[in-house]
């Protein structure tokens, strides 16, 4: 099963390098991003979704990771009430 999922995903990213190959390759045009005051420097729009793609799958599989929380035990530990109560004396 876990052989199927990684050729699964393989397939998917193979896939997805593609379309955003034949889109790059399509449109050469230089582009800039723009947010608020700030501007980039002008890159052709294949050179910068190939690093938006990149970026946004080195995040995918970063942000599980980091917003994973912690599983709590439920059980309790196991203690001696032998020793416990060897050590108080009534």
């Amino acid at each position: 099963m876990k052989t199927f999922t990684n050729f699964l995903i393989s397939t998917i990213a193979a896939v997805a390098i593609a379309i955003v190959a034949i889109f790059s390759i399509q449109n050469i045009e230089a582009v800039s991003l723009r947010l608020i005051a700030f501007e980039s420097i002008r890159l052709p729009v294949g050179v910068l979704l190939s690093f938006c793609f990149g970026a946004g799958m080195m995040l995918g599989a970063i942000a599980p990771l980091l917003l994973s929380q912690p599983k709590r035990s439920t059980r309790r530990r196991f203690t001696d009430d032998v020793e416990e109560s060897e050590r108080f004396e009534f």
